[in-house]
């Protein structure tokens, strides 16, 4: 089976409006910048997307926000966009905030093949209204239910043909548990290698979670808030 595509453009050629989407990152770190330009390009929308955060105005999951591509976010923060406050106070996004941890873990039960898991994060909080609470050896837990998308979008520092991935440094975050989840995960990455070129012990995401990957290109990285030191 081949996997390798030429461009965003054809990686997401087939994401229609109103699918659900997962999106790598943290913060602006590791996010799939070639990706989400080219849904962008596409003028998609009505998606719903759930990612550790909504990027800023200006970049990142920002950029949907701004031209009114989502219809609903599933996130654990989002306080460095504005555009999505006022979205969310005005009625028109709706937007689920999960605790982080719980996020990281509805990915990998989907990856898994596990319906659902039973977390204590939430319970006494708003995070728990109208969901199943179960008690085990005295303390109560959540039900919550294993994310149901249709593409995960993944960013990589290198990946090879059969799609193995490898991840550097802190720009690994979500991104190996949503490659796991999404029903197709497509993979851009800074270096695509010629299979059997990588360390198999290097290996963080095995190809068997990839259906498409490109080597993507004009990679800003950006940083949300870079602070210095004043000069003494």
């Amino acid at each position: 089976m081949k996997k390798t595509v030429r461009n965003a453009a054809e990686a997401i050629a087939d994401i229609k409006n109103n699918q659900t989407l997962l999106l790598g990152g943290f913060g602006l770190c590791g996010i799939p910048e070639n990706c989400i330009a080219a849904l962008v390009e596409k003028g998609v929308s009505g998606l719903t997307c759930i990612a550790n955060n909504a990027g800023v105005d200006d970049f990142g999951i920002g950029l949907l926000l701004q031209r009114k591509q989502l219809k609903k976010m599933i996130a654990s923060y989002v306080g460095e966009n504005a555009e999505f406050e006022r979205q969310l106070l005005s009625g028109e996004l709706e937007v689920d905030l999960i605790p982080q941890g719980t996020l990281a873990t509805r990915c990998m039960a989907a990856g898994y093949g596990m319906p659902a898991i039973f977390t204590p994060a939430g319970v006494g909080t708003e995070v728990a209204k109208g969901k199943e609470i179960r008690n085990f050896n005295g303390k109560d837990y959540l039900l919550e239910y294993a994310f149901d998308a249709d593409f995960a979008l993944v960013k990589a520092w290198k990946g090879d043909t059969q799609g193995n991935l490898v991840y550097r440094g802190t720009a690994r975050n979500f991104n190996p548990l949503m490659a796991m989840a999404g029903k197709i995960t497509i993979a851009e990455v800074e270096e695509l290698v010629p299979a059997g070129s990588l360390d198999p012990n290097e290996i963080h995401t095995p190809g068997i979670y990839v259906h498409r990957i490109f080597q993507g290109e004009n990679y800003e990285k950006r940083i949300e808030q870079r602070t210095v030191q004043a000069k003494q």
